[in-house]
């Protein structure tokens, strides 16, 4: 492995940023402290331009290269945590109740902050970086909000780059799946509008637990009876919540889930057959079923050729061995795919130690990772704008 030594030089101060921004995680759309460090941290490394409040929270900065070229390649980051209640016991646990940076933002914030030091420090590269501090990344439109505030008319950028942390790979292992990479996503919420009564006497309801168990089963046949084989879709129902004693049928019951998909078109249909569904029930039943049913990630496209060169980038600081291009597609969804449907780019992995799961309550992210997707950052953008 070879980090860069200017980067490695200064990942002491990368650790102490992440173990920062771990102890005091901020949900989406309410980084204020995040996003003021990270402007914060920029106005110190010298950058050319910082913007403030894109997107919300969201922080846009610009590093100009030594030759006149007029390219420009952006590099993009998420700063948002999760409503989870850390169990991590680490002494930089959370400081905020019901809030974690379970997912690994707080090191993408980090990495892209190391690579913004080194970047206008060095400037050995020949054109524009456009560096995007996103926010509320985790299922609340950070990408499309930013996108939407004029992000890329206000900074245009040819190619543009993102990069995860991945604990279910070995250290330092980077992946790149050309194309279809990353799943889209749907979010529904259901509501059964049924008759409630005294559970002594059921009769004389319309018992919405019963109509919701019954319609949570029929969804299922959405994958097992309509999608083609070829066509993978996953269809979860998360959360069913009525009732509210021992002795009463109550009115309603809430079911919510998400679609996740890679077809545009199994996304239609899918759709198209909750809808149904619940028509039908409603009808069968004699009471109201109600349906809110929204896109949230669109699929991640990655573009094959710039694949390829963050493959290669990223060989040159882990080595050949530990970078490859791969064909696993992952059902995980991720906003950035607004970015690359504006903007051509590519997305890696990049493994670390650890084997807790994302998303889990005692996560934790490795800081050797750090100045590993730091140099990555580094390179692809010495790579794709090199001097003369």
């Amino acid at each position: 492995m070879s980090v860069i030594p200017k980067i490695e030089a200064f990942s002491a101060e990368l650790t102490e940023i992440r173990q920062d921004l771990h102890a005091h995680p901020e949900l989406g759309f309410e980084e204020v402290r995040t996003s003021g460090i990270v402007a914060e941290k920029l106005r110190a490394y010298g950058v050319d331009e910082i913007h403030e409040g894109l997107g919300g929270t969201g922080v846009v900065a610009v590093i100009r290269g030594q030759g006149g070229g007029n390219r420009r390649v952006g590099l993009r980051a998420d700063m948002d945590a999760l409503p989870i209640t850390e169990t991590s016991g680490l002494p930089y646990a959370s400081t905020n109740p019901g809030r974690m940076h379970a997912c690994g933002h707080d090191g993408h914030t980090t990495m892209l902050l190391g690579a913004a030091r080194y970047l206008a420090e060095t400037r050995d590269f020949d054109g524009t970086v456009v560096l995007i501090f996103q926010p509320a990344e985790e299922g609340l439109g950070g990408a499309r909000r930013m996108i939407a505030d004029g992000l890329f008319e206000k900074f245009p950028c040819d190619e543009i780059y993102g990069m995860h942390n991945d604990p279910n790979s070995d250290p330092g292992v980077v992946s790149v799946t050309p194309g279809p990479a990353m799943a889209g996503a749907s979010f529904f919420d259901i509501t059964v509008k049924g008759t409630g009564s005294h559970a002594a006497m059921p009769h004389q309801s319309k018992d919405p637990i019963v109509i919701g168990t019954n319609l949570v089963q029929q969804l299922q046949s959405v994958v097992s009876r309509n999608t083609p084989p070829t066509k993978p879709v996953v269809l979860s129902v998360t959360t069913f919540n009525a009732g509210s004693a021992y002795n009463v049928v109550p009115d309603t019951a809430t079911i919510s889930g998400t679609i996740r998909y890679f077809h545009d078109d199994v996304s239609e249909m899918a759709d198209a057959r909750i809808r149904e569904l619940c028509a039908g029930m409603a009808q069968a039943y004699g009471i109201e079923i109600s349906v809110d049913l929204r896109n949230v990630f669109d699929v991640l496209l990655n573009d094959a050729d710039l694949s390829t060169a963050y493959v290669a980038a990223a060989a040159d600081i882990v080595g050949k061995d530990m970078a490859a291009e791969s064909s696993e597609q992952a059902t995980g969804s991720e906003d950035f795919a607004d970015m690359l449907k504006v903007v051509p780019g590519a997305y890696c992995r990049v493994g670390h130690a650890g084997s807790v799961p994302l998303h889990n309550p005692a996560f934790v992210l490795d800081d050797a990772i750090l100045p590993i997707g730091a140099s990555i950052y580094a390179r692809i953008v010495e790579t794709r704008l090199p001097k003369g």
